[in-house]
């Protein structure tokens, strides 16, 4: 039988971000206090490729901070990749610890659909 879910991502899985930075080849996350725009904040730092400042992800919340200025200092793009790429990681490690096999198949517009099959 096959259902379709919708995830609403909430980032705050550190394993989880590591391995979304791993999928993309982005530089590894560091928990540290980033300079944004006008501010600063403190939590796991990501830094995104032409991004002029990084997105940070607060693990306690699942809330992200960052300044793209609308995009003209970073391409949404990116973070919608990085995203992806963190709910896909999270939805496989917690599938693979409830004993699940998991398979990912990229479509043509860009998503990914994963495939859980439950064990037993």
């Amino acid at each position: 039988m096959s259902h379709i879910v919708s995830i609403r991502t909430q980032v705050k899985d550190p394993v989880a971000v590591q391995a979304a930075c791993r999928r993309l080849k982005l530089p590894v996350p560091q928990q540290r206090t980033a300079q944004l725009y006008n501010s600063e904040a403190t939590g796991l730092v990501v830094e995104l490729p032409d991004w002029k400042f990084p997105v940070v992800c607060d693990i306690t919340t699942g809330n992200l901070q960052y300044d793209n200025f609308n995009g003209h200092w970073g391409a949404e793009s990116h973070l919608h990749r990085f995203l992806q790429s963190y709910a896909v990681e999270k939805a496989t490690i917690e599938a693979r610890k409830q004993g699940h096999s998991v398979q990912e198949f990229a479509l043509t517009d860009g998503s990914i659909r994963v495939q859980i099959a439950v064990a037993g």
